[in-house]
């Protein structure tokens, strides 16, 4: 496919997890794609063709608009962003330092706002374009002990209406993806902090959260990946504003069972 064939791109939390599987399946669909954030504590993934790693602190807004320049200075212009940095910490509103709050949100909604500020006026000079934020089934529905996590993606759905309605005059559409639990490094992370720690413990507590939901699994990035692309690109080109759920039926899930 050839879907973004003279497209450029920016992925913000591209280079692991979620953004790392959407920056690779644009470059592979035809975008020249820069995908940024803070390397992995294993190292950055396998390069892939097509795809310009950067490294960059999306909490530091002089650091996020001077990737923007340079990605438009490099490429000629840009096309699409997508924003998927994100970190999880756990704490009720009581338990969740200032401290922690202050990270959370710093990352997931600021570190958002800095990438759409400055793509944005990139994307009116092209009179087009799309923006896609990855926000969380948490934005509508909670778990315990997330306060800070949870508050960060029901904002980030808001943004994302909010982009929506004050950029489709000038062409560009946002939208949010909001999945369930995803076989990432972060969730990975979660499980072995509340698992003894084990390769073994872990797999068994993802596995136990996959059976959480309707289709009795966790998503692959990259399925969330596919959900991404579809409304960055122009078969979506009607659809603004929207949250889409990438989640295994979880949302549509009443916690009430019948007897059997």
């Amino acid at each position: 496919m050839a879907e973004f064939d003279g497209k450029v791109a920016l992925v913000t939390g591209g280079l692991s997890g979620i953004g790392r599987a959407t920056a690779q399946l644009l470059s592979a669909r035809g975008a020249t794609v820069v995908a940024a954030g803070v390397p992995p504590k294993q190292g950055t993934d396998t390069p892939v063709p097509g795809v310009e790693d950067a490294e960059v602190d999306v909490t530091d807004e002089t650091a996020v608009a001077r990737l923007v320049a340079d990605v438009v200075s490099q490429h000629g212009g840009l096309d699409i962003l997508v924003a998927a940095a994100g970190i999880q910490r756990y704490g009720t509103a009581a338990e969740t330092s200032a401290d922690e709050w202050n990270e959370v949100l710093a990352v997931n909604l600021t570190g958002t706002f800095h990438a759409v500020k400055y793509a944005v006026p990139h994307l009116r000079s092209r009179g087009a374009g799309s923006i896609v934020i990855v926000s969380s089934v948490q934005a509508f529905v909670t778990q315990a002990a997330v306060a800070a996590y949870t508050t960060s993606k029901g904002a980030l759905t808001a943004l994302a209406r909010s982009i929506a309605i004050d950029e489709a005059k000038n062409g560009i559409r946002a939208n949010t993806v909001c999945p369930a639990s995803v076989d990432t490094p972060m969730l990975r992370a979660s499980a072995r902090a509340f698992s003894d720690g084990s390769d073994e413990g872990t797999r068994t507590l993802v596995e136990s959260w996959g059976r959480m939901h309707p289709m009795g699994r966790v998503a692959r990035p990259d399925e969330v990946a596919e959900a991404i692309a579809f409304l960055a690109g122009d078969r979506a080109s009607f659809i603004t504003g929207v949250s889409l759920p990438v989640d295994g039926g979880l949302l549509a899930n009443a916690a009430v069972v019948l007897p059997e």
